[in-house]
């Protein structure tokens, strides 16, 4: 968005999703083809414009999953909805479920319908429970979401910083730490990994993760999309001790995603993630990308004040919330 590799069987499968869900106006069904994904990945992306990608990294990120479903919701031939829904090995007791519905289509049922068919599928996969995201200046998806009984679970906050207002910053590492990419040293791979099992835990509403194998981290970490040369490590001799890595997407060229900045917790509060940040922020500007976004979550107050000191301004984020299936 790692057992399943592709989920054929369960996308051409009509009942039970399609057959409860159909009327000669509204008609919900999984994508079978790629011409249907392509209209369903549009919906998304133009409901949201700041987290947009290409359909080739929607089958790269399907690749990593354990299961994973697109449904589109069309109404008198004309889309007006999709959900996808990721079976993912980090969080084995929920799905990561993305419900779009443009607001001139709402409040007309089509939420409900794709709610519907999303539960039956997951309830097949025996999977008790939704994980979703909704813009933090959307009260009505919000609302939508709290009257089906889901709740918050944790907040973040967008920053975003326009590299044509700042220069490239000196880097300036502490003393016996040495910055490197993972480009450089492709050795570096379980390094890398073993920072990612002590730092991902650590983000504030993400502590039950339980960590993939470092052979499913790797396949997800070296998708096609994704740059070695956009991940920065930090080395203290030969122990890597952090790393920062940008999220790059060819449906938004001029910015780069601060995807990921960890410090093992023996090394904190000593630089290491300013150092990393501002290596990004070089490198970025040199490659031409016009903009930096990430989101932070509320309690993660380190690194928003890091964020703050070199630039960043805040901006409405998302909200993440679980729930329950249908019934």
């Amino acid at each position: 968005m790692q057992l399943y590799r592709r989920t054929d069987h369960v996308e051409t499968r009509s009942p039970p999703y399609v057959q409860p869900y159909c009327s000669p106006v509204l008609e919900i069904r999984p994508c079978t083809n790629e011409d249907e994904e392509e209209r369903a990945l549009a919906i998304y992306n133009a409901v949201w414009p700041s987290e947009a990608i290409t359909l080739d990294e929607v089958h790269e990120f399907r690749a990593s999953t354990l299961a994973f479903v697109t449904f589109l919701a069309s109404r008198d031939g004309a889309d007006v909805g999709s959900v996808a829904s990721a079976l993912v090995p980090t969080h084995r007791n929920r799905a990561w479920t993305h419900l779009t519905v443009p607001p001139e289509h709402r409040r007309r049922g089509v939420g409900t319908a794709l709610y519907r068919a999303v539960s039956a599928w997951l309830e097949d996969h025996e999977i008790p429970m939704i994980q979703a995201m909704v813009a933090e200046d959307d009260p009505e998806s919000f609302a939508f979401a709290e009257r089906r009984g889901f709740r918050e679970i944790n907040r973040n906050r967008r920053m975003i910083l326009d590299l044509a207002e700042v220069e490239p910053p000196a880097v300036r590492p502490p003393d016996g730490i040495e910055l490197t990419s993972w480009a450089e040293r492709p050795e570096l791979a379980r390094a890398i990994y073993e920072v990612a099992c002590e730092a991902l835990p650590d983000i504030p509403g993400d502590e039950d993760r339980t960590m993939e194998t470092f052979d499913q981290w790797l396949a997800k970490m070296q998708r096609p999309s994704e740059r070695e040369a956009a991940t920065f490590v930090a080395l203290a001799g030969d122990e890597a001790v952090g790393y920062a890595r940008f999220g790059l997407t060819a449906a938004q060229p001029t910015v780069a995603f601060h995807e990921m900045t960890g410090v093992k917790r023996a090394w904190r509060g000593r630089g290491i993630a300013g150092a990393l940040k501002r290596a990004q922020i070089g490198w970025a500007k040199e490659h031409g990308y016009e903009r930096l976004a990430t989101e932070n979550e509320l309690r993660n107050a380190p690194i928003r004040r890091l964020n703050k000191a070199l630039g960043y301004r805040s901006a409405p984020g998302t909200v993440v919330l679980t729930g329950p299936l249908a019934r």
